[in-house]
């Protein structure tokens, strides 16, 4: 059975199958062209020093316009997260971890939680991003433990 094959192995991993893709748009095409090309990319906005995920036309606080983009370091901390044993959709294998991701860079991110066991997923974990390939067209940005082979 396929959601075992998850379970035995005992560390998190990729989904497997299709994964559910939202409109590609001018503005997010920069962020996903960086993960095809290994750059985990955010908005910066130099008026007032915000950095800003996801991708927007302006900044959430001040309104500004004018922003740049930046590659991060791709390190930073679990803020929050939740595993999930009831899937959305039959296509995806649990259980998987859904996490709120702080950046070094100051921006904070959901993504999934790979290259670990869900018991060692905690608030403060030191995580760093890994890509994840899905095809020539996606591909995703993952969190894994800082230092593990995943």
């Amino acid at each position: 059975m396929r959601k075992e094959g998850r379970a035995i192995s005992g560390l998190l991993r990729p989904q497997a199958g299709p994964v559910p893709r939202t409109p590609r748009t001018a503005l997010s095409a920069v962020f996903w062209d960086g993960c095809r090309e290994g750059e985990l990319r955010y908005q910066y906005f130099p008026a007032s020093g915000q950095a800003q995920f996801s991708p927007a036309p302006r900044e959430r606080s001040s309104l500004a316009t004018e922003f740049e983009w930046r590659v991060s370091s791709g390190r930073g901390e679990v803020y929050s997260w939740s595993v999930v044993h009831r899937p959305p959709a039959p296509v995806f294998e649990t259980p998987y971890v859904v996490a709120i991701v702080t950046l070094e860079e100051g921006f904070r991110m959901l993504s999934n939680i790979v290259g670990c066991r869900v018991a060692d997923v905690e608030v403060g974990l030191a995580v760093e991003v890994r890509f994840h390939r899905v095809d020539e067209d996606l591909t995703l940005p993952y969190f894994a433990p800082v230092g593990s082979a995943d």
